[in-house]
């Protein structure tokens, strides 16, 4: 299921990236000065990922979300998309070392905790910064979005609350000696090049990241995430040098040019218009002809591809582009 009221809507902002990644480095180096200084504060790993109940929302959720951003999973042992999800949550909440805590709230065992939050159906996710809550996506997502979200909410935290995350202490984890932790969650069989997708995107490497979901589609088609990830870097790398001004006046100048409107419709979608994208690109199909035509409803199919296909706006559009064609 593609997520829904994900701030970004599947859509990554060139800026955004690199503040993220920014504000990402400064809570690393907070996280050291603190450790260098004594680290008292210090946590285990395991207090990454805790379960929730009604009686210690307060404690757990409201009260550490003064010092770091809590992600809260809403879960239930029937819900087979919540088995999807959660394992990617709890991997990227020891992966992020204590920049986001992860509270799994069992909502069978929770129903009053999951009525004040509006929950409408599962997996659900929010997350609680400075004792505010805001949603951040309905559904099991890829992992590229989901680190998009995550980066963002850890920017939004540091930025407007100070919050730069929790000191852990690997050394203090009961047991850690053993190694066993490392093999709670194993690797999935393409981990490692999605990895190295997301590390050329916050490079702004659009075709280094492009090539590793390539890599992944591969050895395997129908991987959701590759395919969410390599229709993004695409998009990124196309507007990347572009004059957005003069992109902006070539296709205001020029309604029947399928390439100034191609153009200003991938400048729609990373700017988050989502709608005028898809309106742009269904109107160029509905003047042109021949090759023109193609190359628009060509790009719209991989605009769909980047918001995902569950989306309403992306069906919305898929309607208006069959009434075009037909």
């Amino acid at each position: 299921m593609q997520p829904r009221n994900m701030s970004m809507s599947g859509v990554v902002d060139l800026a955004a990236v690199k503040a993220a990644g920014e504000a990402k480095v400064k809570a690393e180096q907070a996280r050291a000065e603190s450790a260098r200084q004594g680290g008292t504060d210090a946590v285990p790993p395991s207090s990454l990922v805790i379960d929730v109940d009604e009686a210690g929302f307060e404690r757990d959720v409201l009260q550490r979300s003064s010092e770091v951003p809590v992600v809260i999973d809403f879960w239930a042992e029937w819900c087979e998309p919540c088995k999807q999800l959660s394992p990617v949550l709890e991997r990227l909440a020891r992966e992020y070392n204590g920049r986001f805590v992860l509270a799994k709230i069992d909502v069978d065992a929770n129903q009053m905790l999951m009525q004040q939050f509006g929950i409408q159906g599962i997996p659900a996710v929010f997350a609680v910064v400075a004792g505010q809550a805001l949603p951040l996506f309905q559904g099991a997502a890829p992992e590229t979005q989901i680190r998009q979200t995550l980066d963002q909410l850890i920017q939004v935290g540091e930025e407007r609350f100070g919050l730069t995350g929790i000191a852990v202490d690997a050394e203090g984890e009961p047991g850690a000696e053993s190694g066993d932790e490392e093999a709670a969650v194993p690797a999935g069989p393409y981990d490692a090049l999605l990895e190295e997708a997301v590390r050329a995107l916050d490079a702004n490497d659009f075709g280094g990241a492009a090539q590793a979901y390539r890599n992944v589609l591969s050895q395997d088609p129908g991987n959701s995430e590759a395919t969410l990830g390599l229709a993004q870097a695409e998009l990124l790398g196309r507007v990347q040098g572009m004059d957005q001004q003069q992109v902006r006046k070539d296709a205001a100048e020029r309604p029947e040019d399928a390439q100034a409107q191609i153009a200003a419709a991938d400048l729609d979608l990373v700017g988050g218009h989502v709608e005028d994208a898809f309106g742009r690109l269904v109107e160029t199909v509905r003047r042109t002809a021949g090759d023109d035509r193609e190359a628009a409803r060509v790009r719209l199919l991989e605009l769909f591809d980047v918001i995902g296909g569950d989306d309403a706006r992306v069906t919305a559009a898929r309607s208006a582009l069959a009434r075009v064609l037909f």
